[in-house]
């Protein structure tokens, strides 16, 4: 084994039959060393901004091994998972030397994952992005800082939620949604800051309008937040450089304006906040499946961890010819198989039209009618992202802690929703028994997949 073995799973998505899942090939890797019984330690370590710190250890097969070139791949899709599962500017790579040389190649300003080194260097900790290699000895030590935020439900509270085809909002008083609304949008094409901020100030508004005071806001968002400030997002991919320090600096100014507590985070987070809420309980990954595909967890120690959570960027399917982000220019990850973005990718292997000159959020309505409808193409689309699921979860299950799967978002409305928890409780019954004991996959009621997260959002600051 030269290459990581790519393993056909045994539930095929019925519309994507190359599909290779991340877990099986790791599975696969992991097993050829054990039994080579010559593995030895590999340590990644991601630092961040507040010097916080994430450990990941490893078993690789040493230098001058007959199989050491599957080193390069294996590690280097798991730096990837790591980065945007926990974030970073620094990156250790504590073991073999060629490791370490062919991280820092691959994550350089000239190398294949340069968009990940500007944004986790530029952009998102402002810090030049560094691989230091090392001895696996040499890595420092874990330093993780959880951060408890959520659950406070006293008081007259707006809660909003900011996604990339609509936005909502809720009126929320002592813990109960008094008002909801949608409103479809499209932030993506947008030139100006002020676009921004004034369709969030009108959904602020409208729902402070439903209630007699305003004692906090909260709210949740496609993207990565820091401090209440977004460093970056797809919402905001049409606002120049020189234009985006007034983006960065808008909750601030909302905040100011208001007067009162606002806290603003990723939306993956709220997600699963949402989850351990209704569940009262923790070890909770939330995955909303909506325009893209954001992921948030909730510790078994009831905090949010400040990691990133941007799974969406995360690869989840090895295959040389899996389908490339346009944004990131990575193949196989997250948002293409957990998004409307999968649905219009495998509509036409299902025989469907997705109609021109229309939203996102129009163009992913019709394909849900043809489902709604019982249209054999459109079943199997979503009978593919349960399979899919249900081999990422198995995936996910080795970097998170977990008790519960939460699934929703735009994607999961009306029969859709069933389809996927059926396709994933199926993989992982049958091909990982011990995990579908222990891990619980639910979806939240009809309501709550809609507007959830603007509700739960509304419980993130703490009222002085």
């Amino acid at each position: 084994m030269t290459h990581l073995e790519l393993v056909k799973p045994n539930f095929v998505p019925p519309l994507d039959e190359g599909y290779r899942p991340a877990v099986l090939a790791n599975r696969a890797y992991k097993q050829a060393v054990a039994e080579s019984g010559d593995g030895v330690d590999l340590v990644l370590a991601l630092k961040r901004a507040d010097g916080s710190i994430s450990r990941y250890e490893l078993t690789v097969f040493p230098e001058g091994h007959a199989q050491a070139e599957a080193n390069l791949q294996y590690v280097e899709r798991i730096a990837k998972f790591l980065l945007w599962q926990r974030g970073g500017w620094k990156l250790y790579v504590g073991g073999p030397e060629s490791i370490g040389n062919h991280i820092k190649q691959v994550y350089s300003a000239d190398g294949e994952r340069a968009f990940d080194y500007k944004f986790m260097g530029e952009k998102v900790y402002e810090n030049p992005f560094t691989v230091e290699i090392c001895s696996a000895q040499d890595v420092p030590s874990a330093n993780e800082v959880g951060q408890a935020l959520g659950g406070h439900l006293d008081g007259y509270r707006i809660g909003f939620d900011l996604g990339a085809s609509d936005r909502k909002v809720s009126a929320v008083v002592n813990g109960e949604a008094i008002y909801s609304e949608e409103v479809v949008w499209q932030p993506r094409q947008q030139l100006n800051p002020e676009y921004h901020y004034n369709e969030v100030m009108t959904a602020l508004r409208t729902a402070a309008s439903k209630m007699p005071q305003v004692d906090a806001i909260g709210g949740s968002s496609a993207g990565v937040y820091v401090n209440n400030r977004p460093m970056v997002a797809s919402l905001y991919r049409g606002i120049s450089q020189e234009d985006f320090p007034q983006i960065k600096n808008m909750f601030l100014r909302i905040r100011d304006e208001f007067g009162i507590p606002l806290e603003i985070i990723n939306d993956g987070d709220v997600t699963a906040l949402a989850g351990a809420m209704s569940l009262k309980t923790n070890g909770v990954l939330g995955i909303a499946m909506g325009s893209s595909e954001a992921v948030g967890y909730v510790s078994k120690e009831g905090t949010i961890t400040g990691w990133l959570n941007e799974l969406a960027f995360a690869p989840v399917d090895y295959r040389e010819d899996a389908p490339v982000d346009e944004w990131s220019g990575d193949k196989g990850v997250g948002a293409l198989y957990f998004s409307q973005q999968c649905v219009f990718r495998l509509a036409p292997a299902a025989g469907i039209d997705i109609p021109a000159d229309v939203t996102d959020a129009a163009k992913l309505k019709s394909v849900q009618e043809k489902l709604e409808a019982g249209h054999d193409g459109a079943t199997k689309i979503w009978q593919s992202m349960g399979y899919y699921l249900g081999y990422t979860l198995a995936h996910y299950a080795e970097f998170y802690d977990l008790n519960h799967a939460l699934i929703l978002g735009r994607c999961t409305s009306g029969r859709g929703g069933q389809l996927i928890l059926d396709g994933a409780n199926e993989v992982l019954n049958a091909e990982f028994p011990e995990l579908a004991k222990s891990v619980n996959i639910q979806l939240p009621d009809e309501k709550s997949r809609r507007v959830g997260q603007s509700i739960a959002a509304a419980s993130l600051p703490a009222i002085a």
